[in-house]
Order: C-alpha cells, then sequence, then structure tokens
C-alpha cells in the first residue's frame, strides 16, 4: 500500500472533476489547445451521442468560437463527424480505435480474464474489471456465467464512483491526497446529496480497512448488489475487481459473508501475477 502514499501517485496526475475543463494553473509544460480538444471529446460522455457547438460550449465551459475551431479540427482528424442535416456532431472511428488499442493492449484484462470466468461460473455473478475516469469508473472487461443474461456490462461503459463498488473500493485505495481531490470535486458536483454520498465513502473505508472490499447493497441501483476490491498494478495505477448480481439472487449478507471474501482473495491472486 507503501506505492499509493507517494506525493507522484498516478491518481494526483488525473483530473477529479467531470464536466468542465481541467484547470493548468502554472504548469508551462500543459498544452491548453490540446486539453481543449480532449475536452470536446469527453463532451460527448456527458449523456448525448449528438452535439452541436452550442451544446459543446454548455457542457465544457469553453466560448463557442473555441469549440467551433475544436470541432472543425477534429472533424478533419477523423475524431468527429458532422451530420449535415442536423448540423451537429458525433464521435467518429478515431475516438474507437483509441479506445481498442488501450483495451487490446491491457495486460491485466488478458490475464485476469480465466480467474474471472472461474470466479463468474462459481458464483453465478457477474464479474468486471474497472478503471477510473475523472468521477467515474469505467469497465474494460466483464466476464459472466455460462448461460447467463443478467447484468451484461458492455467495456467502456460509465459508473459513477460515488455509489458503485467500484468506485467506492478505488476510493479507498488511493493515498488520501488524492481522495481529497476526489472529496472536493464531488463536494463540487453533488452539493446538497453530498453529505449522504460522503457517508456511503465512510462506510466503505471501514469496510475496506477491516475486510478488504467495498459493497454497495443497492446504492446504485436498488435491484443490484455488488463488491469491489482494488488491484494495485506494477505501474502505479489502481483498478478495481468487482462482482454484482441482482439482489433477488445474491442477497446482501450473502455477498458480504461469503462472495465478497472470495473476491479478494481473487483480487490478491491477479496482483501476484505480477501485472
Amino acid at each position: 500500500m507503501a506505492k499509493n502514499q507517494q506525493d507522484n501517485s498516478p491518481e494526483l496526475k488525473v483530473a477529479s472533476g467531470d464536466g468542465k475543463p481541467v484547470q493548468p494553473g502554472k504548469d508551462r509544460k500543459f498544452v491548453e489547445a490540446l486539453s481543449r480538444g480532449l475536452d470536446v471529446l469527453r463532451a460527448f460522455s456527458q449523456g448525448s451521442v449528438i452535439l452541436g457547438n452550442q451544446d459543446i460550449a454548455r457542457i465544457t465551459g469553453l466560448p463557442k468560437p473555441t469549440v467551433s475551431r475544436m470541432t472543425y479540427t477534429l472533424t478533419k482528424l477523423g475524431y468527429l463527424s458532422y451530420n449535415q442535416q442536423l448540423e451537429k456532431y458525433q464521435l467518429s472511428s478515431g475516438v474507437l480505435a483509441l479506445g481498442y488499442a488501450y483495451v487490446s493492449n491491457l495486460k491485466v484484462r488478458q490475464l485476469a480474464k480465466p480467474y474471472m470466468d472461474e470466479f463468474a461460473r462459481q458464483t453465478n455473478m457477474s464479474v468486471g474489471l474497472t478503471c477510473r475516469d475523472r468521477l467515474h469508473m469505467i469497465y474494460v472487461e466483464n466476464r459472466l456465467p455460462p448461460e447467463a443474461t443478467l447484468l451484461r456490462m458492455d467495456i467502456g461503459l460509465k459508473l459513477p464512483m460515488s455509489t458503485t463498488s467500484a468506485g467506492r473500493a478505488y476510493y479507498c485505495a488511493v493515498s488520501d491526497p488524492a481522495r481529497k481531490l476526489i472529496d472536493d470535486a464531488m463536494a463540487e458536483k453533488y452539493g446538497e446529496k453530498w453529505p449522504t454520498i460522503k457517508e456511503g465513502l465512510d462506510q466503505a473505508m471501514e469496510d475496506y480497512r477491516e475486510h478488504g472490499f467495498c459493497l454497495s447493497l443497492g446504492d446504485w441501483d436498488r435491484n443490484i448488489n455488488s463488491a469491489g476490491v482494488p488491484i494495485h498494478l506494477q505501474d502505479g495505477t489502481t483498478m478495481v475487481l468487482t462482482c454484482a448480481a441482482p439482489s433477488y439472487l445474491v442477497p446482501g449478507d450473502k455477498l458480504r459473508d461469503s462472495y465478497a471474501h472470495q473476491l479478494a482473495m481473487l483480487a490478491r491472486d491477479i496482483e501476484s501475477l505480477g501485472v
């Protein structure tokens, strides 16, 4: 755990907030134009698949003339496509190529698959591997038990960090300075809801310190129970292994007393692979 307490932890280098441009401060190495272009692309992850310049300006807070130049450039580069009938933009295949390159070259994903498959078969639960994106967690792998049709989480699906077992496990595993950044960003994002969310995160910290896992028992979706355990990669990155099932199939006490402990052991096994 000591490696996650360093001031140069990767978690401290990742923007904490959602839906607005990163503030680089006085960092002379920071390329603001590039940051704005990426913020334009991120706007398409806020819910709508097709956006106009005015929509993007509202989401990002960027001036509309800046957005117009960015969308023009990103279209020329193949990261956006323009719908002439709607006069709006959508993501293009260039973005897919980047995402596929990341997922396909993720060593831990390849090595963990057989372990995840076996766990899914034994418990009849969906087993996922997630990474952080600002205040969300993203699935990079999801394995299901044979003949299962429930809780199929597509690669690339985003879940809120605040109420999911994946997000809570990540929150508990990072350094105190990184966790403070997340707290500040969540407090700003959720406003009046933040005290209730913080109670759930504080409970998750107690579970993590005592048992090594975090739970979400109907907190994200009232019909779903899930557990999450962090995995620390050799490059300092933290990912989270999860298991989830409908609450009528796996009650909370069964998850807490049995499957979550098994998941924690599985996470340690995956870490021992040296990924």
